[in-house]
């Protein structure tokens, strides 16, 4: 199903389901001042998109179930032309500031910033994937799209994040303050984050200022990559690609986890876990020792298994 990339400055406005002609000069001036610096008036570029159709299709197969919920679904997704443009309405709905920061305006901040950036576009959608294929709860790419406070928190850091790089820092504090009252998930906008990541359940998730977390990596609720105490500088966790971190899990201070690795729920770690491997407890212990740690053959953020040691084996990969 083909889509649109929204190029056209008046096209963004129509298009956009929150718009209202009788809206002040002042609100629709402050659309267009964070549009404008995303979009061209150029040539639309049909593109076709199979994640934004399977979600729609989704959509429309739910409304046929819940007929009580086809306003709802018609505003939110099925009303839009493109993943942005939905995902842009829906954040802004959800982080708005009654008499403060009117929902359109993070509207166009949030749309603007999506358009723009190819990389935060591709992210978005392999987030939705990796919801859809490695949470058993999540059926439908939908439901994460529409329920899922860690996808939500998660998209609006990269936009959080964005703006702290392009030295936006106020807008970016802005957001993740939001993000924090609205989701219980406080991430802190120069946190890096790659694409592929599942925050599985989210609340209480806590990600500091000089973290990365890799592609694929899952992450269960209350999680801590966290600092050791006022020390500044690159203090955070550095998390491999792949990994996953059980539930409670703190890991503090700038120690690496390598690529595959798991930590088991409710650890504390405080040094290097290498790849493939698995650290549980308080303080952290390598399964097998230091000297010949039980490695997988998978990676463990995408296995998604928490408990069982069935997919490990003595020795190298």
């Amino acid at each position: 199903m083909a889509t649109c990339v929204e190029n056209c400055r008046i096209k963004a406005m129509l298009n956009c389901p929150s718009f209202n002609p009788t809206r002040s000069k002042l609100e629709a001036n402050s659309f267009f001042t964070f549009c404008d610096a995303a979009i061209d008036e150029e040539e639309e570029e049909v593109v076709e998109d199979e994640v934004w159709a399977e979600l729609q299709e989704e959509a429309r197969s739910d409304v046929e179930h819940e007929v009580i919920l086809q306003k709802y679904y018609f505003d939110v997704v099925l009303s839009h032309h493109s993943l942005e443009s939905a995902l842009s309405a829906h954040l802004a709905s959800k982080l708005a500031i009654p008499f403060v920061m009117p929902s359109s305006v993070l509207q166009g901040l949030f749309y603007s910033t999506f358009v723009k950036d190819v990389e935060i576009q591709r992210a978005v959608r392999a987030d939705l994937r990796a919801a859809r294929d490695r949470d058993p709860a999540c059926a439908k790419m939908v439901h994460c799209f529409l329920y899922y406070k860690g996808f939500l928190a998660l998209e609006a850091h990269r936009v959080a994040h964005r703006a702290w790089v392009e030295r936006r820092m106020a807008v970016a504090l802005l957001l993740q303050s939001r993000v924090s009252e609205v989701f219980a998930v406080d991430i802190h906008p120069g946190a890096r984050i790659g694409e592929g990541v599942l925050l599985d359940h989210a609340t209480g998730v806590v990600i500091g200022e000089t973290a990365v977390v890799g592609d694929n990596v899952s992450l269960l609720h209350n999680v801590t990559l966290g600092g050791t105490g006022k020390t500044g500088g690159d203090r955070h966790p550095k998390i491999g690609k792949g990994v996953l971190v059980g539930a409670g899990t703190q890991i503090l201070g700038n120690v690496r986890i390598g690529e595959g690795a798991k930590v088991g729920a409710g650890s504390v770690v405080l040094k290097e876990v290498p790849e493939r491997t698995t650290a549980v407890g308080n303080p952290a212990k390598l399964v097998g020792g230091m000297d010949n740690p039980v490695r997988m053959e998978g990676m463990a953020g995408l296995i998604m298994e928490q408990t069982s040691w069935s997919d490990y084996k003595k020795g190298g990969v």
